[in-house]
């Protein structure tokens, strides 16, 4: 039997389709989101449709790979999940999750990071995969640990949130071979 990297029995990972533009810049448009990004303006509809029409789709080419999380049950896309900062030469790269605040809570974020992983290590054959985490974001601590990251790092004072300066932590999960 074939394996399935993107689907499990609640949700399915797909990529970008014109359909989700505005989903899209919804999500990427919240600024309680640009907390933990480099993001200090909203995207126009036009700039994400330019960077959906560029995509090629290839992560090796694009040097990222972004998947929408699709509940099973009735078809809804519910958040992103992406690789970034993609480093073929070195096999690594960044993971960033993001679910719909009125779908958190539910295990989706797990269900997808787990698919991602799967996919990255079993069949990209990527080494290691890292996340930045606020250190007083305990939900996402929470899930990047019961998903196999352990923590590597401390970066003092590295996100700047609401004029206070916060502590990141850095996550890894290097493939076991």
């Amino acid at each position: 039997m074939k394996h399935t990297y993107f689907i499990n029995d609640r949700i399915r990972l797909r990529a970008m389709e014109p359909e989700d533009l505005e989903l899209i810049c919804e999500m990427e448009n919240d600024p309680q989101q640009w907390d933990i990004s480099n993001f200090t303006v909203p995207y126009s509809r036009y700039v994400m449709k330019q960077y959906m029409e560029n995509s090629q789709c290839d992560m090796f080419a694009d040097k990222q790979l972004r998947m929408m999380i699709v509940r099973l049950e009735d078809g809804l896309t519910i958040g992103t999940v992406d690789i970034t900062d993609f480093s073929p030469m070195h096999a690594r790269g960044e993971v960033g999750i993001v679910i719909r605040k009125e779908f958190r809570g539910a295990g989706y974020a797990k269900d997808a990071l787990t698919l991602l992983c799967e996919y990255a290590f079993d069949f990209l054959r990527m080494r290691q995969l890292f996340v930045h985490i606020a250190t007083d974001n305990e939900a996402s601590m929470r899930l990047f640990t019961s998903c196999g990251f352990v923590s590597c790092g401390l970066l003092k004072d590295w996100l700047c949130i609401e004029g206070c300066f916060k502590d990141v932590a850095l996550l890894q999960r290097i493939r076991n071979d």
